[in-house]
């Protein structure tokens, strides 16, 4: 993936879901989207276009999907959110193919940033 335009975009979606086959197989079948698994909790979609993913490391929040933005560096994303008032609630963690973290905003809507490994 090339992530010279994606500096400060949002980048990512993420579902919390109760069962991840049923939401790939409802997924692929309403709209077509492809599916890479990675692990027993977390697999990613395509829909063609944009990239995301369906988790069952949190409960399900109707109305609620993850938007994650991507940043060159991390750590300079991560203290622009906190001084402009955002709260760090999840610090700078691995994963398969890069870092991220997870921050509220001041009306206390969750997004995370995360960066390619």
């Amino acid at each position: 993936m090339d992530t010279t335009d994606n500096d400060l975009r949002i980048d990512y979606v993420e579902f919390n879901v109760e069962d991840i086959n049923a939401a790939k197989a409802f997924y692929g079948r309403a709209f077509g989207w492809r599916f890479t698994d990675y692990g027993p909790n977390y697999c990613e979609f395509d829909d063609g276009r944009l990239k995301g993913g369906f988790t069952t490391l949190a409960a399900p929040k109707p109305g609620g999907p993850l938007i994650v933005l991507y940043a060159h560096d991390l750590e300079a994303a991560l203290s622009a959110v906190e001084v402009a008032g955002g709260t760090i609630f999840r610090p700078i963690t691995g994963f398969p193919g890069g870092r991220r973290f997870h921050f509220t905003d001041p009306d206390g809507y969750e997004l995370a940033v995360w960066t390619k490994a």
